[in-house]
């Protein structure tokens, strides 16, 4: 079960797409799973012949429990064998494992009083439908914490049919957990990451006037939009600030070769998506506008792969559409920064001494203090300025 967010612990198998005996390539959909942002496709990590599947469709599975067995390449075959080398599709960050599980009678009524538990614990239990008597607390002297409670709950397999309950949920029961997995991941960004915030107000009039000829002699579904000079030009700024480009494990920063730009992209029902345009600072303008058009349909009709969310090694959100002037952004863990655009407006600006009217925009960066400093996020937002100065060249 891949991790698709800093606030996913767990996620619930609803369907297969590939069954044993198939052939897999490296990045085949093999498997749908629901999470708080919506029904997603899960990649194989590996090529070979499935061997097996591991999760039941309906089970809650914990982020980093296998989900399937892939007999790799050198020995697949499509007859398999259980010890035949293979590779287990698994999360890059295991997960705990699940509480123990211990068999007992059922309970007398009046029993599960004598289960030494919390309160908050006992509510719990009662909340998610989990029978004390059949979990094995880790608290002091053997009380069952809620963890053990949580644990417990996870590693319970549901019936295809509650699956697909759970797929059926209201727009508005839909948007409650979208807000509550948001919530869950900004709060942490707040509480373990120290933002600092740096701003820098852009002239684009090189860019409008280039975008605007360039766009004359096009048809009007090939036509570009100001957003992929944006998305370029941060991009190629991640070459000179590099350390923008990263993760933090939990201990220290990881540099990423590739830069993968993850895109905030509103959901018509409410909520949010950031999913990534991978090797932006490799692509052309014109692939960059089929991809983020690609990209946004798929957001908000469905279909995203796992690894469109687990990808972007930096963000970019922006507000300009609604009229915002600047948006100051919450980085999403792991990554270290985050970048927000907003709207194109006219100002008065001065050229060679005259005032005169230009077309800007007001580009942010909010970045991890434990990772970069303030020196280099100017250098970060000034080279964006200067690249968006010639965007013939991006």
């Amino acid at each position: 079960m891949p991790s698709l967010g800093a606030d996913m612990e767990a996620g619930t198998l609803v369907g297969w797409h590939k069954q044993p005996g198939d052939r897999i390539e490296r990045g085949d959909l093999i498997a749908d799973v629901e999470t708080d942002k919506g029904v997603i496709g899960v990649e194989a990590f590996h090529g070979g012949v499935l061997e097996r599947h591991v999760a039941a469709v309906g089970a809650r599975v914990p982020v980093g429990t296998v989900l399937a067995v892939i007999q790799d390449d050198q020995t697949a075959s499509p007859t398999t064998s259980a010890t035949s080398p293979s590779a287990e599709v698994i999360s890059p960050t295991p997960a705990s494992p699940p509480a123990a599980v211990v068999m007992t009678p059922n309970p007398t009524p009046g029993d599960t009083e004598r289960v030494p538990m919390s309160p908050s614990a006992r509510r719990l239990a009662r909340e998610l439908g989990v029978d004390p008597h059949t979990v094995h607390g880790t608290g002091p002297g053997g009380a069952i914490t809620r963890d053990d409670i949580q644990k417990a709950a996870d590693a319970t397999p549901i019936s295809p049919s509650q699956a697909a309950s759970r797929i059926d949920l209201t727009p508005e029961e839909r948007n409650i957990r979208m807000r509550q997995s948001i919530a869950a991941a900004m709060t942490r960004s707040k509480r373990e990451i120290p933002h600092y915030y740096l701003s820098t107000t852009i002239n684009m009039h090189p860019a409008m006037t280039w975008l605007s000829a360039e766009n004359e002699s096009r048809p009007v579904t090939d036509r570009l939009l100001y957003g992929v000079l944006l998305l370029k030009a941060v991009a190629r700024a991640l070459r000179a600030v590099p350390e923008l480009n990263a993760i933090w494990d939990g201990q220290q920063v990881v540099l990423q070769p590739q830069i993968h730009v993850g895109v905030a992209i509103s959901l018509r029902q409410g909520g949010l998506l950031a999913p990534a345009i991978r090797d932006v600072d490799g692509k052309t303008l014109d692939q960059l506008m089929r991809e983020f058009r690609e990209l946004v349909t798929r957001v908000r009709k469905g279909g995203l792969r796992a690894s469109e969310l687990s990808d972007p090694t930096i963000t970019i959100t922006s507000l300009g559409e609604n009229g915002v002037e600047s948006v100051f952004g919450v980085i999403y863990p792991p990554q270290v920064a985050i970048v927000g655009f907003g709207k194109v407006a006219e100002r008065p600006w001065s050229v060679g001494g005259e005032i005169v009217s230009r077309s800007v925009i007001t580009a942010t960066l909010s970045a991890d203090h434990r990772v970069s400093d303030g020196h280099r996020g100017a250098v970060f937002l000034s080279t964006v300025e200067r690249l968006l100065q010639e965007p013939s060249q991006l």
